[in-house]
């Protein structure tokens, strides 16, 4: 059947059957199918939806549209995966710790996606880092290390790296069959034996309300056991910007910062924890994800985990002494501009998102696929939701390429940090569990 063809059957609201799905896939890896009939069937699945059978027709032929790799002498092989936030360095500190407790992660990463940054974008601001290695080096990184934090190959789900870079720039990343292809085919191709989903929940998050959220949650994981693969999901906040920085050399440097015990932000320490808990725990590596925690507590504590992401960048090429001086090799926004409060009160919410698109306005993200990023951009020194503070009290700063950069960014974020009377509501931090 024509590509366009299946287009229209699923424009019109129509089922389209696993062979119908699977030759479109087909086109997409070879070629045969173009970027706009790419974008003309994401958006028909953004406004139609899919079944659930469609939806695991989709994993799978997007699964096996490459490799498969499967792992010998090593396990568990584990990893976590975020559906994105603004301030998400979760993965930089996770997969180390993990390692350091006996587990076996072959994290596979994507760029920025949209508002929110993407750990692979991260990575690029470490010289010489080799995010996107072949896969001797993936295995052979995994195998001796413990962990290897890398960008998506043209090994694995080549047709995820096709749709998802078109979803970034069509605004038709928020269809929830096309997120849990996505995820899931880069997870079963890289032959996981356990995966931890982290659903971003709030203003922050592509699911801003519980029930999309949770019905994100459960469908990855009926689809992911369904294919073998033992997962869980937290829904956990991004309801604020994760950590005091938003931008990817900003976030690398506070990931080095939380390793070496420099600074740990509380919320983000707390989700970092339970996160490596509960992968721990789905291993077998604790008995329970509060076992898990207790035991990843240990490995940052002692040091393991830092040696562990300094001995992961060194494998990937980039600096051997990268952890003890970042600094060094971590490149700075030109100009730096704090953006002060107007009036005194309570730090009271934040346009999370819009928080997301000042850094990208900056620099720090894609407005289409072939953009260069400007690594050096973003924002840092967030002060928390609930911080009182006087007039002329800094909110965060402002790295930018420019003054009238900084300056336009500024006015932006002025607009995102809401200065109120009361502090709000504590929110949780794990909303729920699934499982």
């Amino acid at each position: 059947m024509l590509p366009q063809e299946i287009i229209r059957k699923k424009r019109d609201g129509g089922t389209l059957s696993e062979a119908e799905i699977a030759e479109f896939i087909r086109g997409v890896t070879s070629g045969a199918v173009s970027e706009s009939q790419v974008s003309a069937f994401t958006m028909a699945v953004f406004f139609r939806g899919m079944t659930m059978d469609e939806r695991v027709a989709l994993t799978r032929a997007m699964t096996h549209s490459g490799t498969v790799l499967t792992w010998e002498g090593i396990g568990p092989v584990l990893d976590k995966h975020s559906t994105g936030g603004v301030g998400d360095k979760v993965s930089l500190m996770l997969a180390p710790m993990v390692a350091a407790c006996g587990g076996y992660v072959p994290m596979i990463s994507g760029r920025g996606l949209g508002h929110t940054g993407g750990t692979l974008d991260k990575l690029q601001a470490i010289p010489g880092y080799r995010a996107q290695p072949d896969l001797a080096t993936l295995r052979r990184v995994v195998g001796e290390v413990g962990c290897a934090i890398i960008g998506q190959t043209s090994d694995l789900a080549p047709a995820d790296q096709r749709i998802y870079a078109v979803r970034d720039v069509t605004a038709t990343v928020e269809s929830i069959p096309l997120i849990c292809a996505s995820i899931l085919s880069k997870k079963l191709a890289a032959g996981l034996q356990g995966l931890v989903m982290d659903v971003k929940l709030g203003s922050g998050a592509f699911m801003q309300d519980l029930s999309s959220a949770k019905e994100l949650a459960e469908t990855i994981v009926r689809i992911a056991q369904g294919a073998g693969l033992s997962t869980t999901a937290l829904l956990t906040d991004m309801d604020e910007v994760l950590g005091r920085t938003a931008g990817n050399a900003m976030e690398v440097a506070e990931a080095v910062d939380y390793l070496t015990g420099r600074a740990r932000e509380p919320r983000l320490h707390a989700i970092t924890v339970a996160l490596a808990g509960e992968m721990l725990a789905t291993g077998k590596l604790a008995a329970s994800p509060e076992e898990g925690r207790a035991k990843a507590q240990a490995a940052l504590d002692s040091g393991a985990a830092a040696a562990k992401f300094s001995e992961m960048v060194a494998a990937l090429g980039g600096p051997k002494d990268f952890l003890e001086h970042s600094g060094k090799y971590l490149v700075s926004a030109p100009v730096t501009v704090a953006c002060k409060a107007a009036r005194g009160g309570v730090v009271a919410r934040m346009k999370t998102r819009d928080i997301g698109i000042v850094v990208v306005d900056l620099g720090g993200g894609r407005r289409n696929t072939v953009d260069k990023i400007d690594l050096s951009v973003g924002l840092s020194d967030f002060l928390p939701v609930g911080t009182k503070v006087a007039a002329g009290d800094t909110l965060a700063l402002v790295g930018a390429a420019d003054e009238a950069a900084a300056a336009r960014a500024c006015a932006a974020l002025a607009d995102c940090i809401e200065i109120a009377d009361t502090a709000p509501p504590p929110r949780p931090l794990v909303h729920a569990r699934v499982a």
